[in-house]
């Protein structure tokens, strides 16, 4: 009874030997091999629609999830004297949010909506400032977006930040108190994608790889 137990127990010692043996060599090969971070999304480039002069917003067609070509007409404006100017889509583009209904009261240069180019997403991602010396433009990334885990994208990274994300934050931290603690910061790293599936949108939470 005695040796059973003794071999049950040496053998579930040995288990645990060989999973922490197999953890370790897995993390070693990571921290050797990759760069990683969750502190990443989808992003894009977003331009907002806008009237160039004063007046009444007619026959707006700018609704969430239209999808525009530049240069077409997304709605009418009407100013003084009654002569009507078109307001025109300024890339090409889908329509992520509008701010106007027929009928408003514009001004020059008023925002009415926000579009992006869905098929020019690409990942941004915050690297720590201590790792930065290992990303160089070109390097290749393995991608995995929290909505489609089954999914591996490549990319590649494309452009590095020239300063932290802290320099220009609006409220940057404080030293009241008059002892400085030391905080890593992140350093904004571009990754554009090779390849994508339908229905990514700017936001969505991503993991990534960059290999050494």
């Amino acid at each position: 009874m005695k040796t059973g137990r003794l071999i049950l127990l040496n053998s579930i010692i040995f288990l645990i030997i060989v999973a922490l043996g197999i953890g370790g060599y897995y993390y070693y090969f990571n921290q050797t091999n990759y760069i990683s971070t969750d502190d990443a999304k989808v992003s894009g480039d977003i331009i907002s629609v806008a009237s160039e002069s004063a007046g009444k917003l007619s026959d707006w067609k700018g609704k969430s999830g239209t999808t525009f070509k530049q240069g077409d007409v997304v709605g009418k404006v009407t100013v003084a004297g009654g002569q009507t100017m078109d307001i025109t889509a300024p890339i090409e583009g889908t329509i992520i949010q509008t701010k106007t209904v027929d009928g408003q009261m514009v001004s020059p240069g008023q925002s009415l909506a926000q579009m992006v180019n869905t098929k020019s997403l690409y990942i941004s991602a915050n690297i720590d400032e201590t790792e930065i010396k290992d990303v160089s433009k070109g390097q290749e990334v393995d991608i995995v977006v929290d909505a489609y885990p089954d999914t591996k994208i490549k990319g590649k990274v494309s452009q590095i930040g020239l300063t932290t994300n802290a320099t220009f934050s609006l409220l940057p931290p404080q030293n009241a108190s008059g002892e400085y603690t030391k905080e890593i910061q992140r350093i904004p790293v571009k990754i554009e994608m090779d390849h994508y599936p339908n229905g990514l949108v700017p936001g969505m939470n991503v993991t990534i790889k960059i290999h050494k």
